[in-house]
């Protein structure tokens, strides 16, 4: 197998990707448990938090926003590791997330 490409992808865009494989049970058991947004819910919190324009948040870091959906600033402090956020940025960010 060879890799042509590799892109963070959010559990509602796996589940696309999976679609009706019966091979694949314990994945859709998985995302079913996990998945909290539909594709659409997820592409509207996406595109919501890139419109931010924060040179901070990377795209990874948005799928995992998209996926965890954190209610507080020590959730999001467990998603942002690497960068700090200041109060305004987690503010902002937290304001999105309660929308989904």
């Amino acid at each position: 197998m060879k890799v042509i490409s590799m892109e963070p992808l959010n559990l509602a865009d796996v589940k696309k990707l999976a679609g009706e494989l019966e091979e694949k049970k314990n994945l859709k058991v998985y995302l079913k448990k996990f998945g909290k947004l539909n594709e659409k819910k997820a592409k509207e919190l996406s595109d919501k938090i890139i419109k931010l324009d924060n040179m901070k948040i990377k795209e990874e870091d948005i799928v995992k926003v998209i996926d965890f959906l954190p209610r507080d600033k020590e959730e999001l402090g467990k998603i942002f590791r690497d960068v700090s956020l200041d109060e305004k940025e987690a503010n902002d960010l937290l304001e999105i997330v309660k929308e989904y």
